[in-house]
């Protein structure tokens, strides 16, 4: 129980720090509102699913002892990024001076979960993160190596649906606000936009993983 809690700890610290995921989720929640804020994170999720099925299967160790797998898997991710986030920059709209700014067309909900799904499922680092992480966590005497990295992957899941739950319901409860406020809705645009971007181009001019004989 004392390894499960520091897991859990160390976990939620993790998932609460903003990245790609959570960026989208706000963003989401934001323009569109609680209920597609929560569709991203359930999209979010999934991909997270198949990273945990990927690090029980042996994945990720490819990815961080495969130069080739990790940099198509590298760039394919920030390509995403500064593909949403050159997109956030562009969708302009320009309301009438004194009004309010509507509230956008929503998106669909299969939009709104292959977004978040291959936020998630083109993330590299998560991979790593994976790797790096979860085995600190495994007793081998404990039981089979493979059923405890499912558990505590499939935990990350949980407790990644709770802090980005939150994270959506909070959005969706500021989006009204903000669209009362043309600066600030503007200016929202500006930073999620400009942010993806940044973040797309930190993951493509990071460091590759070292391969290791």
């Amino acid at each position: 129980m004392s390894t499960m809690a520091v897991y859990v700890i160390a976990a939620t610290l993790v998932l609460i720090a903003p990245g790609p995921a959570v960026l989208y989720v706000v963003s989401q929640g934001l323009r569109h509102g609680s209920r597609a804020a929560v569709t991203a994170v359930l999209g979010v999720h999934i991909g997270t699913l198949v990273q945990v099925a990927a690090a029980v299967a042996g994945l990720s160790w490819l990815l961080v002892n495969s130069a080739t797998a990790f940099m198509v898997v590298k760039y394919a991710g920030a390509a995403y990024l500064i593909y949403l986030g050159v997109r956030t920059l562009l969708s302009r709209r320009s309301p009438e001076a004194g009004q309010d700014l509507p509230a956008p067309a929503p998106k669909g909900r299969r939009r709104l979960l292959g977004e978040g799904f291959l936020i998630n499922l083109l993330n590299p680092k998560l991979a790593l993160f994976f790797l790096a992480f979860l085995p600190q966590f495994v007793d081998p005497a404990k039981g089979a190596p493979a059923l405890q990295i499912t558990v505590f992957g499939l935990l990350f899941v949980l407790l990644g649906l709770c802090t980005d739950g939150a994270y959506a319901l909070l959005a969706g409860v500021i989006g009204p606000w903000l669209r009362r406020n043309v600066r600030l809705l503007r200016g929202e645009r500006y930073a999620v936009g400009g942010t993806f971007i940044g973040l797309g181009l930190f993951a493509a001019l990071a460091p590759s993983a070292q391969r290791h004989a």
